[in-house]
C-alpha cells in the first residue's frame, strides 16, 4: 500500500493540538478530506461538522479560529481532525498535557465514549497517570532507553524496578490508583 492509504488509517493528536493558525476550525478538521480531492466540497464540510459534533463541538464552532479557542476546544479540534478519515488506529500524545483536572477528566471521558462508539485502537504516550489508568488496558513503560515491562496497568505496577516504584508507586501514583483499586474491589465482591 501507498503512503495514502497508511495516512488515512492512522489518525493523530498532537500534544499541543497542532492546528493551522491561519485556517478555522472547520478548514482545520476538514484539511486531509479535502486534500484527497475525491469529495464534493459540501460533502467534506458536512463531514467536519460531524466529527465536530462527535467531539463536542456545536457547529458555530467551525467558524472560529484556533487563537480564539481555549485548551480543551483545540484538543477537541484536534481530535476532530484525526478522525476526519476514519481511521481505525488513534495515536495520542499526552492527550491531557495542558488541560485543568476537569477539563482534562471530559477530555478522557470524550475518548472512552469515542473509542467504544467506534471501535478505535488507541495507542497513547502519557505521564498523566490518571488518564493511564483512566483509559489504558495495556501499559508499556519505557525506562533506561528500552520497554522495561509490559502489561495490564496493575500488572506494570508490580514489576520490580526504581523507576516503576517512583512513578507508580510514589504517593502521586498512588492516589490515581486508588479509583482503579476501588473498581477491583468492587468487581472481587
Amino acid at each position: 500500500m501507498g503512503r495514502e492509504g497508511a495516512a488515512s488509517r492512522v489518525g493523530m493528536l498532537f500534544q499541543h493540538g497542532a492546528l493551522f493558525s491561519a485556517f478555522n476550525v472547520l478548514d482545520n478538521v476538514a484539511f486531509a478530506l479535502r486534500e484527497q480531492g475525491t469529495l464534493p466540497p459540501e460533502v467534506v464540510r458536512d463531514a467536519a461538522l460531524v466529527k465536530l459534533q462527535m467531539v463536542g463541538l456545536k457547529p458555530e464552532h467551525a467558524t472560529r479560529m484556533p487563537a480564539d479557542l481555549s485548551g480543551g476546544m483545540v484538543k477537541r479540534v484536534a481530535l476532530a481532525r484525526a478522525l476526519i478519515m476514519d481511521p481505525p488506529l488513534l495515536l495520542l500524545d499526552e492527550p491531557t498535557a495542558g488541560l485543568d483536572p476537569s477539563s482534562a477528566d471530559d477530555f478522557v471521558a470524550l475518548l472512552r465514549e469515542l473509542h467504544a462508539a467506534l471501535g478505535l485502537t488507541v495507542v497513547m504516550v502519557t505521564h498523566d497517570l490518571d488518564t493511564l489508568f483512566a483509559l489504558s488496558t495495556r501499559v508499556a513503560v519505557l525506562a533506561d532507553r528500552k520497554v522495561i515491562v509490559t502489561g495490564s496497568p496493575r500488572e506494570v505496577t508490580h514489576y520490580p524496578h526504581p523507576f516503576i516504584e517512583h512513578f507508580f508507586l510514589g504517593e502521586r501514583g498512588q492516589r490515581a490508583m486508588a479509583p482503579v483499586d476501588t473498581a477491583v474491589t468492587a468487581k472481587e465482591t
